[in-house]
């Protein structure tokens, strides 16, 4: 039986590849349980300094395993646990301290956009087409694309793709703030991987700190989130990565991070 999520890792990049692409990498409970035990597995890997999400085959993803939906129909409680379960899984994801990017070729659509939205930074092939596409079926979204789209896009232009189900090239993509960057489809893994290598030349516990900062402050207002960064500067003031980063410019040499 062939396993639908590739975990691998080069270097210190870990990798969670969907390899189910005779489903369009649509997601399962299975799929969302094998990508949180990879999360949780490279968060625990001293080496690891951040994740890259990609997928096998033409599409991206194309969302939620609807014949695993339909067989859950007639049960509120398994339905619940559907949602519930993707949802934690994604907003585990976000929350992570590790950096999260995401690798996006063909298609990318539903509960697929909703994984690519709990990401941190997003490459996208030339290929790539992002939807909602639930209001086309009469379903609306179950794991954050409701949210997350609106705190990227905007109200107006999150409703709009929601209300019209349309899809968004890839220059589109990034124009609305969906997309970081557009790379040509034979160069799409290579870009986010050496992405992802530059993290690793970063202060770890820096750029957790800064991705916590960003996620949390998100929620808050503006006095409170500059109390949340006025904190977390002074402690970082204080950290060996800080006194290596200053000695290092001083002496215009490239820091030696502690792993």
């Amino acid at each position: 039986m062939s396993v639908p999520v590739n975990v691998s890792a080069e270097g210190s990049v870990g990798i969670i590849e969907l390899a189910r692409p005779d489903k369009f990498n649509c997601l399962s409970l299975e799929i969302h349980e094998c990508i949180s035990r990879a999360r949780e597995s490279f968060e625990a890997d001293r080496d690891i300094c951040s994740i890259l999400i990609c997928a096998q085959g033409k599409h991206f993803c194309t969302g939620a395993d609807l014949t695993e939906v339909k067989g859950k129909m007639s049960d509120a409680q398994a339905l619940d646990h559907f949602i519930a379960f993707g949802m934690e899984g994604l907003r585990r994801l976000e929350q992570s301290r590790l950096p999260v990017v995401v690798a996006v070729q063909g298609l990318c659509l539903a509960g697929g956009l909703e994984l690519m939205l709990s990401c941190d930074v997003c490459f996208a092939a030339e290929s790539a087409q992002f939807g909602d596409q639930h209001a086309q079926f009469g379903l609306i979204p179950g794991w954050g694309g409701s949210q997350r789209l609106t705190r990227l896009m905007g109200l107006r232009r999150a409703l709009d793709l929601m209300f019209s189900a349309r899809w968004l090239k890839a220059d589109e993509a990034k124009q609305a703030g969906l997309v970081n960057y557009v790379v040509p489809d034979q160069e799409l893994r290579q870009a986010a991987l050496n992405y992802c290598v530059t993290i690793s030349t970063r202060s770890r516990p820096g750029i957790a700190e800064m991705k916590r900062l960003a996620r949390e402050g998100a929620d808050m207002g503006l006095d409170q989130q500059m109390r949340l960064e006025r904190d977390a500067a002074v402690r970082a003031l204080r950290s060996e990565d800080v006194a290596e980063g200053l000695d290092a410019f001083e002496n215009r040499r490239a820091p030696a991070f502690k792993a």
